[in-house]
């Protein structure tokens, strides 16, 4: 059958960069898996991968919170992505801020031969600090789409993904139990609340 991309070549076609955000438990990979499934449909070649770290639902494939999943290769670094991408027209790319930074240059050069690229990650760590290589990704992106969970405390849009467990690591897997979805006014409270605890108590006086 005729496919008039294939008589395009690489240099012809338009590469871009998408990136989708928010908190945990905000649909980021939803969405991610929703475009990739319609460029399935349109009969593009699309590939997705994910970090080879992230096997909290599956080790190969890609797993909403809703429990959609769609097929992935996982990989333990970005540049692994440029050696797999190969007769790609659509390559997704999950838990980005969990890369290195050279996902950035990658995703770059994917665009320039002709790719589109949606990234799907967290924006801000649970210190409400951006997380990883994603500031960089979202300057460089054509679209940035960002996605919005709801505070469990408040029922407003949430802001950060506070961590409920005691750990200073940065990169810590986890779901629900793990973290909450809190509005910026909640997480102060949360944050006032976690460091009030942790000053010494003061005896009085006999």
């Amino acid at each position: 059958m005729f496919n008039e991309r294939d008589t395009q070549g690489p240099s012809l076609r338009k590469g871009s960069i998408e990136v989708v955000c928010g908190s945990m438990f905000s649909g980021k990979t939803e969405e991610l898996i929703r475009r990739m499934k319609r460029a399935q449909f349109a009969k593009l070649r699309v590939e997705i991968f994910k970090p080879a770290i992230d096997v909290r639902y599956s080790v190969e494939d890609v797993v909403s919170h809703d429990h959609n999943t769609i097929q992935s290769t996982p990989v333990d670094s970005s540049q692994n992505i440029l050696l797999l991408a190969n007769d790609i027209d659509v390559v997704g790319i999950d838990e980005a801020q969990f890369f290195d930074m050279g996902i950035v240059d990658v995703c770059s050069q994917l665009a320039e031969r002709g790719i589109r690229v949606i990234c799907a990650g967290l924006d801000m760590d649970y210190k409400g600090v951006p997380f990883g290589p994603m500031p960089a990704l979202m300057a460089i992106a054509e679209d940035v789409y960002k996605t919005h969970a709801i505070c469990v405390h408040c029922g407003d849009l949430a802001y950060v993904s506070h961590r409920l467990v005691s750990s200073e690591k940065r990169v810590l897997l986890g779901e629900t139990e793990s973290y909450e979805p809190l509005c910026r006014a909640c997480y102060r409270k949360a944050v006032e609340a976690e460091n009030m605890a942790m000053q010494p108590k003061t005896q009085s006086p006999q």
